[in-house]
């Protein structure tokens, strides 16, 4: 499951990262971080099993999150099935099938919107 942390500059400052694995044991994978001097956003991957311990112990040190659940769409309608999105993703979401048809896997996206950007017929938009 993927979890969008948002701290604030105190927050920034404290290993709340850590302090979640030590204390749920919980492997916890750090898919993109944006820091700045005020605030910062991080994305993680956690095991599912792993989501309500882990989303309880940042709740509990104060630290925001959202679940995010397809977190990028496609609109079928708009969508030529060019693949331009499949080479341009640095995290293989898009692939074709054996009979050269377009799918997502929209657990493996990290947000980084590249595939937004290169679709011609603007049919992928990111929810974060």
């Amino acid at each position: 499951m993927k979890l969008q942390l948002t701290f604030t500059k105190k927050q920034g400052r404290e290993p709340a990262i850590a302090k979640v694995i030590l204390a749920t044991g919980a492997l916890i994978n750090v898919e993109k971080a944006y820091i700045e001097s005020l605030c910062g956003e991080v994305l993680i991957d956690v095991q599912d099993s792993d989501a309500e311990k882990v989303c309880s112990k940042f709740r509990e040190l104060g630290v925001d999150y959202k679940k995010l659940v397809d977190s990028i769409t496609r609109d079928e309608n708009e969508c030529v099935e060019c693949g331009a999105c499949i080479s341009i993703c640095p995290q293989e979401v898009f692939y074709f099938d054996d009979d050269w048809n377009l799918h997502l896997h929209t657990e493996k996206c990290v947000l980084c919107g590249k595939c937004t950007i290169s679709c011609p017929q603007r049919a992928l938009k990111v929810r974060a």
